[in-house]
């Protein structure tokens, strides 16, 4: 047995070569490109991922999924089945479970765009993947290591948002389970990280844009940012999402609704679809600059 030496949350170089070795670089220029139902992954493109919170209806799902696809999005997130921090509900909210997969499946077949949505248990994988063209783990279950094994066997690639009290050290490990079943369509999500203090009452997190270059130095696995979790508030998703492209971000997930305030889920950091599509053109001229290209389009 080798003795770790280093067992703190910072990642040492006997981590690097005994902890996480299929997710640590093998040069300085190793990355890996990959596609994903047309979709590059690459170190020139920038995806994003775009959609409400929860699939609310098969109506609001449509509707999504047709306006984002033609503003730019490369993806149609959306969640199902929700992981919420309290069991209580409010009026709004309507967990739509497999039906919420049904209409996401029915969404993405009608205005052929790929689908990402988050799986909370095994038991649901069938489905989910019939659905997904990306399982998301989502924060609570990053280290949720029965979960991820059986996700990576399914051979779907596979989001994992770090988990809000976990270091870049934690989030390789969960993403070597995923590497080590032979999935090597990974793809490492930020989405904040719980700090003393997040500068605004309703927010929880920080969104850790130190994380990407840092994550970059030792991994050859994208490296995407979710603002409108990790900010928790409207008016900051733009900057923080310019911000993450800017960074060397590897693409951007975004929270969008076509009426935020009346959203059933975390009403308080969606965008709408003008924002959207506001946002789109000032991350395309951002991307431009960091020579990536961040509107989603086919591989000819």
């Amino acid at each position: 047995m080798i003795e770790n030496k280093a067992p703190g949350k910072d990642v040492s170089l006997e981590d690097i070569k005994t902890k996480f070795p299929l997710a640590a670089k093998k040069d300085p220029l190793h990355f890996s490109e990959f596609d994903i139902a047309g979709i590059k992954f690459g170190p020139d493109s920038a995806p994003i991922f775009a959609g409400p919170n929860m699939v609310e209806s098969e109506e609001l799902i449509d509707d999504c999924a047709k306006n984002l696809k033609s503003k730019g999005a490369s993806f149609l997130r959306g969640g199902a089945f929700k992981p919420l921090t309290f069991p209580y509900r409010s009026d709004k909210y309507n967990e739509t479970r497999e039906l919420g997969i049904e209409w996401l499946y029915k969404a993405k077949n009608k205005y052929d765009i790929p689908v990402i949505t988050e799986i909370m248990e095994e038991k649901f994988l069938p489905i989910i993947s019939e659905a997904a063209d990306i399982l998301q783990i989502g924060t609570r279950n990053m280290q949720n290591y029965p979960l991820l094994t059986a996700c990576a066997r399914s051979g779907k690639p596979i989001m994992i948002k770090r988990g809000f009290g976990c270091s870049l050290r934690d989030w390789l490990g969960a993403a070597e389970y995923i590497l080590l079943e032979g999935n090597t369509k990974v793809i490492l999500c930020e989405r904040g990280v719980v700090a003393p203090h997040t500068h605004r009452e309703t927010s929880r997190f920080l969104l850790d844009l130190q994380v990407i270059p840092a994550a970059k130095e030792i991994t050859h696995l994208p490296v995407v940012t979710d603002p409108s979790h990790a900010t928790f508030w409207r008016p900051w998703v733009r900057s923080m999402a310019m911000a993450s492209i800017a960074a060397g971000a590897d693409g951007v997930m975004l929270e969008v609704h076509p009426d935020p305030p009346n959203a059933a889920v975390d009403p308080l950091q969606s965008i709408d679809f003008e924002e959207f599509s506001k946002l789109i053109h000032d991350l395309s001229r951002i991307g431009k600059i960091v020579n990536r290209k961040t509107v989603g389009e086919k591989i000819v």
